[in-house]
């Protein structure tokens, strides 16, 4: 628990590390802590970009328990842009999907034909 009036701090990550959870995340959607067990399957089978535990750690991925911590909270970052991402990409073609309707209902009303008379 931190002292009172202090704001806890995520540390910095690497490019690698956040492309690793990204990588694991996109293998298995889950969160925080399910997503461990994604990210030790991984590194054991080195399965991103071949890099196993070791590789992993040199990079700012961690598997102790002391590291825990700071992965939970880039797994949770992380798992957060994923969804707001998904969100927005399927909000963006459902607006495409009803623009393209109301074209197409333009394009067929009757008020349309009798005015390109």
């Amino acid at each position: 628990m931190l002292p009172a009036g202090t704001a806890a701090v995520a540390p910095a990550t690497t490019p690698e590390a956040e492309a690793f959870v990204r990588f694991c995340y996109q293998r298995r959607r889950v969160g925080w802590p399910e997503l461990y067990d994604e990210r030790c399957l991984g590194a054991t089978r080195g399965l991103f970009r071949g890099m196993g535990r070791e590789a992993l750690s040199e990079v700012g991925v961690g598997f102790s328990l002391f590291e825990t911590p700071q992965m939970a909270l880039l797994v949770r970052r992380v798992v957060g842009e994923e969804q707001a991402a998904r969100r927005a990409a399927r909000a963006a073609a459902m607006d495409a999907m009803r623009a393209a309707e109301e074209a197409e209902r333009a394009a067929t009303s009757p008020v349309m034909a009798v005015n390109a008379a």
